[in-house]
């Protein structure tokens, strides 16, 4: 098996918040339900804060490997499995999806970045591809996404305004 494709998803507001107190300050359903057609099937990776994040109802995210980074040695949760670094996430993608059927699972697993703040700017250099979901709001953040340099080219974009009125957009970007 090759090494997986590394791949950013995230949401953020208007200077680029993407997060308050450890916590979306918005609440998007449209976003949620792009979240879920995009990582279902592949492997997400998280830092424990976003773990700690997720409601108890979605833990584990449903029909993914979800890998949650932490400097925790110890540390452990139900349907979560531990890596302490990049290399190690790599290791047990590839080791889980090597079991999987090709005749079964037709897609070819990803590694998907879903936060926080951290591993964003930990993985953003080696990732291939970013899906953004740009929301037309002015909201208080402590958490940023990543500064994206000019290597960083739209190739795709989807203009919608939710079922609150709220303007937002999906955007792929590709490392070029």
């Amino acid at each position: 098996m090759l090494a997986p494709d590394i791949h950013l998803i995230f949401a953020c507001a208007n200077d680029g918040v993407i997060g308050l107190d450890n916590k979306l300050p918005w609440h998007l359903p449209e976003d949620l339900a792009h979240f879920k057609k995009i990582t279902t099937g592949q492997t997400v990776l998280m830092g424990r804060h976003t773990w700690d994040s997720l409601p108890s109802a979605f833990k584990p995210l449903p029909n993914r490997l979800n890998l949650v980074m932490t400097k925790q040695i110890h540390w452990s949760a139900p349907g979560a499995v531990a890596v302490h670094s990049l290399e190690m996430a790599k290791e047990l993608h590839q080791a889980h999806w090597s079991k999987i059927d090709p005749e079964t699972h037709t897609l070819t697993p990803a590694i998907w970045v879903i936060g926080g703040a951290q591993i964003y700017a930990h993985t953003l250099s080696l990732a291939h591809t970013i899906e953004m979901t740009q929301i037309d709001l002015d909201v208080k953040g402590d958490a940023f996404a990543p500064a994206l340099g000019q290597e960083w080219r739209e190739i795709h974009r989807e203009e919608h305004t939710s079922s609150k009125g709220v303007r937002f957009r999906f955007l792929t970007l590709k490392r070029f």
